[in-house]
C-alpha cells in the first residue's frame, strides 16, 4: 500500500516492544502480544504500524543495537507474515535512530524508517536510507533522552521558526547524503526538547511547517504536555486530549498522526477530514 498525500489523514498505530515506554511499556514486549495488538489496530482502521524497540522517553536507558534488534525482529517478522496475503496490507514503520537496526528491519520487510534523531545520532543512517529508497520520517529533536529537557531555548524567534530552521538543515544533510526529497516526511517532534507552552505553539504553527511541501507526521499521543494541560498524570487517561490535538492536526493539513489508540482516533480523523478536507 502506498499513501496518497493530501487526500486524507492517515493514522499510524504505535506498538512499543519495550519494557519501559512511558505509556504502555511491557504490554507488547513478546512477539505474540505485538501481533495481537497489530491485528487489533489494523481491524480498527489504522494505515501504518510503527514498531519501536528502544524507548525514547525522557531519561530512557539506551539499550544498544544488539538488544534493540533482538527485541524488534521476532515481532516484525511475525507481523509481516501475518499480513502478507492482504491485498491492502498495512505499512510497517520501524522507530529507530540506529543504522544497523534500520538495515535489519528493512531486510526483514519494514517499509519506513522513523528516526527520532533526524539522522543526528548515527552518521550511517542517511546513506543507508538513501540506498534503500524508503520513506524516512525525519523528526526534530535535540540532544538525547538524557539531555533533551534542558535544550528548550529557541531564542527570540521562538519554537516554530527554530523547529522549521532545524528541520530544513536536517533535510539538507539528508539530501546531500543521497536521500530524495520525495522520501522525506517531517515530524516536528512534540515533547522532544519542548516545554508545554512550546508544544502548543508548535501545534498552532503547523500550517507554516506544512506549507514547505514536505508531508507532515505528528505524534501527540498521550504525551506529557497533554497531561500538564489536563492535570492528568495517567498517560492512558489522555485520550480526549490526544483527540483534540489530532483535530488540530487535521485542520492544519497534517498527513499522518501517530497514536496508541486506534479506533477512537481513526473516527476523529475521519470526522475531522469530512469537516476540513471535504473527504468522507
Amino acid at each position: 500500500m502506498q499513501l496518497r498525500w493530501g487526500q486524507r489523514t492517515h493514522v499510524m498505530g504505535v506498538i512499543n516492544l519495550t519494557p519501559d515506554s512511558f505509556s504502555d511499556g511491557g504490554r507488547f514486549d513478546r512477539p505474540e502480544r505485538a501481533l495481537a495488538q497489530a491485528r487489533m489496530l489494523v481491524a480498527q482502521g489504522v494505515d501504518l504500524l510503527d514498531l519501536g524497540a528502544q524507548s525514547t522517553r525522557p531519561g530512557a536507558e539506551d539499550v544498544g543495537a544488539d538488544a534493540e534488534v533482538a527485541r524488534l525482529l521476532p515481532a516484525l517478522q511475525l507481523i509481516r507474515e501475518a499480513f502478507a496475503d492482504l491485498e491492502q496490507r498495512p505499512l510497517i514503520s520501524v522507530d529507530t535512530f540506529r543504522a544497523p537496526v534500520a538495515e535489519a528491519a528493512l531486510e526483514a520487510g519494514a517499509d519506513w524508517i522513523n528516526d527520532v534523531s533526524g539522522g543526528r545520532q548515527d552518521p550511517a543512517m542517511l546513506p543507508l536510507v538513501a540506498a534503500a529508497g524508503c520513506p524516512y520520517v525525519l523528526m526534530h529533536s535535540r540532544g538525547d533522552s538524557q539531555t533533551m529537557d534542558a535544550l528548550t531555548d529557541y531564542g527570540a524567534h521562538g519554537v516554530v521558526d527554530g523547529v522549521l530552521t532545524e528541520l530544513q538543515r536536517a533535510s539538507e544533510r539528508a539530501l546531500s547524503a543521497g536521500i530524495r526529497r520525495e522520501q522525506l516526511i517531517w515530524d516536528p517532534g512534540l515533547g522532544f526538547a519542548k516545554s508545554t507552552e512550546q508544544n502548543i505553539a508548535l501545534l498552532r504553527g503547523l500550517p507554516r511547517l506544512r506549507s514547505e511541501g514536505i508531508p507532515l507526521l505528528v505524534g501527540p499521543s498521550r504525551k506529557r504536555f497533554i497531561g500538564a494541560v489536563l492535570n492528568e498524570a495517567r498517560a492512558k487517561a489522555r485520550l480526549w486530549g490526544t483527540a483534540a490535538v489530532v483535530a488540530q492536526c487535521v485542520s492544519a493539513g497534517v498527513d499522518v498522526v501517530r497514536v496508541h489508540d486506534g479506533a477512537p482516533i481513526v473516527q476523529v480523523a475521519r470526522m475531522a477530514d469530512a469537516l476540513w478536507r471535504g473527504s468522507h
